[in-house]
């Protein structure tokens, strides 16, 4: 089945609507696109396939593809050079949330004078930016997520400093999305693991936020819902097309949801991500236990929420007990030791890090930078709170 959805932008979704590329491309009148991927998934049957039914319809298409997972500032700025080097005039962003990060950037950044660095998710830096014909974005996911393709903002990490920034503008909103389930089925199980988890926190943060968003909690408390139902059934069986679908289509809702605010599981995450290219959605998943257990007196109403709504029983440690046990069966490391040398990590720098990082301000449980680091003790001894 085939819908087609106009919140919070254009999303169509069903299995094979990436045949209806071609149809996107003409809606926003593009005709010189630039297909942004990783270099890992450039070569790959499926995107040849892409460009070969879809692209190929095209007098030119240009491809850009040098980057990987944690994209630099750098990555953007080569493809803002071959974007205008071409006379490009949208962009087609597919893969995980790398891919479709950079792509957005690159359409933004491409009618900008100012660095990238300039647009950061800080107060008003947004109205910075120059706005006049900035070109159309295509997002087209092949992970569940990071749910970029409904975010109005980029996770760029800054070379010089080694901390990863949310570059931020209402306009980085792709025009059209296209959610189909097919693209994911070859997603290993490991990955679809640690990017169903990164969904999980999305919604999971966002509904905890203390910020005053009821569509955002709504929204939230059905994404995860969705995970529940599917996540373990993708990750058996990769071909369940259902359960695909269900995990794309909340991957959206939590990018969607986390207007509301995200929290600590994010401000932990991002330091980690950048200096030691830890994927994200793995480093989210392993600190989500010794989050929740931080803010536990500040959440457990809203927790309990949850639980009647995920059938589950309904307190708080039924919920972290559900946590763990997912994790335990998605094959998740419960320790940041047991993915990183305990030796390279500056706990001193990576609590700084985090504390600044613009998810803490709305972490449920108001925080220092003492809290930052017990968090990490924690998760690198494994003790829960």
């Amino acid at each position: 089945m085939k819908f087609n959805w106009n919140y919070p932008t254009t999303v169509w979704v069903g299995e094979n609507r990436i045949n209806d590329l071609e149809e996107a491309c003409k809606n926003l009148d593009i005709n010189n696109p630039l297909l942004v991927t990783d270099k890992d998934l450039v070569n790959l049957p499926f995107i040849k396939k892409i460009i070969s039914e879809n692209l190929n319809k095209f007098k030119k298409f240009y491809v850009f593809s040098n980057f990987t997972g944690n994209p630099i500032g750098e990555n953007v700025d080569e493809g803002v050079e071959e974007f205008k080097k071409n006379n490009c005039d949208g962009v087609i962003a597919i893969g995980g949330g790398s891919a479709l990060d950079v792509g957005k950037a690159i359409a933004f950044m491409s009618k900008q004078n100012r660095p990238i660095w300039d647009f950061e998710d800080i107060g008003d830096y947004w109205k910075r930016a120059n706005e006049e014909k900035i070109p159309s974005i295509i997002a087209i996911p092949t992970t569940a997520g990071t749910g970029s393709e409904t975010g109005r903002a980029s996770a760029i990490i800054n070379k010089k400093t080694g901390i990863k920034k949310i570059i931020f503008h209402p306009k980085i909103l792709p025009s059209i999305v296209i959610l189909d389930p097919t693209l994911t089925i070859e997603l290993p199980p490991r990955l679809t693991a640690a990017t169903g988890m990164d969904a999980l926190a999305h919604n999971l943060e966002a509904f905890c936020s203390p910020n005053f968003h009821p569509m955002a909690e709504g929204i939230a408390l059905e994404g995860m819902r969705l995970i529940k139902k599917s996540i373990l059934k993708a990750f058996n069986d990769g071909k369940n097309i259902e359960a695909r679908q269900n995990l794309l289509v909340a991957s959206s809702m939590g990018s969607t949801a986390f207007q509301k605010g995200l929290g600590a599981i994010h401000s932990l995450s991002h330091p980690v991500n950048a200096q030691f290219n830890i994927h994200h959605g793995l480093s989210n998943a392993i600190f989500m236990p010794y989050v929740l257990t931080f803010n536990k007196s500040f959440i457990e109403k809203k927790i309990v929420s949850i639980c009647d709504y995920l059938d589950l029983k309904k307190d708080f440690d039924s919920f972290l007990n559900w946590i763990l046990g997912l994790r335990k069966d998605l094959k998740i490391p419960h320790k940041l030791s047991d993915v990183l040398e305990v030796s390279k990590l500056d706990l001193d720098k990576l609590s700084k890090m985090a504390l600044e990082d613009p998810s803490t301000s709305t972490n449920p449980k108001k925080m220092n930078i003492d809290d930052m680091k017990i968090l990490y003790e924690y998760s690198i001894s494994g003790k829960i709170f």
